[in-house]
């Protein structure tokens, strides 16, 4: 298993995961591509201290990218949605 700093790369933060955010505690992270969903749900109450209800994952495609000379390739990267039990927040992300 994997340390929780390993796991939890950095919160999304769009106007769709803010959107989700207040609608329904569901908050959005980049996760290590490798993670498992119980994995996240895991780092996620260790991290934070909160109860998670579900985590949903997907895998983003890196994207065809112009440079100088030529063309390169982002990283294929993992996003996770974890739902929150009820009246859960996490403080450290509200208000950015």
């Amino acid at each position: 298993m994997k340390h929780v700093g390993e796991i939890i790369c950095r919160p999304l933060v769009t106007e769709k995961s803010t959107m989700q955010r207040y609608q329904g505690s569901l908050y959005t992270f980049e996760v290590a591509t490798g993670a498992s969903k119980l994995e996240i749900a895991d780092a996620v109450t260790k991290t934070f201290g909160v109860k998670v209800l579900d985590v949903r994952t997907s895998n983003v495609a890196g994207k065809l990218k112009r440079v100088r000379k030529g063309t390169g390739w982002r990283n294929d990267w993992k996003k996770a949605f974890v739902r929150l039990e009820e009246g859960q927040t996490i403080e450290r992300l509200e208000g950015v």
